[in-house]
């Protein structure tokens, strides 16, 4: 059975995976997702290319620490939705800073952010030190993974993972255009 938490060293593990460019497995509220360090093009080649998705879609970005989503945002815009009202949990899609990578945004003018209330992904981003790159573990066109023999059936060695349960959602978070207060996904 998984730990409800990671431990240390699959933490260290999983910290040196995201800086030397690698593809993580994690576990979030419902399904498992593929992360890695957004600053890195090359590794988030790397899991486009293991999903087989397109990199004009875009993906969000997660953590557990509301200081790491401020890197990726314009802060003090008029907004539709504060995201205080709405972290942890809700994925938000805000301005995105001049400085955010273009890659994560794909073809979208904002950016997408959830700050998570997952022990696993809290103590992940609190270790790695930010926010890191969160899609679903699954190649394009297939249900997300929500157990860690799915995540392997799917890219079998090609990723390292950090082992730990799921939260108790059963599916997706919510996505919200806080900008606009639209409803982009129902969770």
């Amino acid at each position: 059975m998984l730990p409800r938490s990671p431990r240390r060293q699959d933490l260290r593990r999983a910290v040196a995976c995201l800086r030397s460019g690698g593809i993580l497995a994690y576990p979030t509220e419902g399904v498992w997702g593929l992360g890695c360090d957004p600053r890195q093009l090359r590794a988030f080649r790397k899991i486009l290319q293991a999903k087989r998705r397109p990199q004009k879609k875009g993906v969000l970005l997660i953590t557990g620490q509301e200081r790491h989503a401020r890197k990726y945002y314009q802060d003090g815009l008029p907004l539709a939705l504060n995201p205080a009202s709405y972290w942890p949990g809700t994925t938000l899609v805000l301005p995105a800073r001049a400085d955010c990578p273009r890659w994560i945004r794909g073809r979208h003018s904002g950016i997408a952010l959830r700050v998570s209330a997952h022990p696993g992904v809290q103590r992940l981003s609190a270790a790695f030190g930010g926010a890191i790159v969160s899609t679903s573990a699954n190649p394009a066109g297939k249900k997300p993974a929500r157990s860690l023999r799915a995540v392997q059936r799917y890219f079998g060695r090609r990723i390292t993972v950090l082992p730990a349960r799921l939260g108790g959602a059963r599916r997706p978070s919510r996505i919200l255009d806080a900008r606009s207060g639209k409803v982009l996904r129902s969770g």
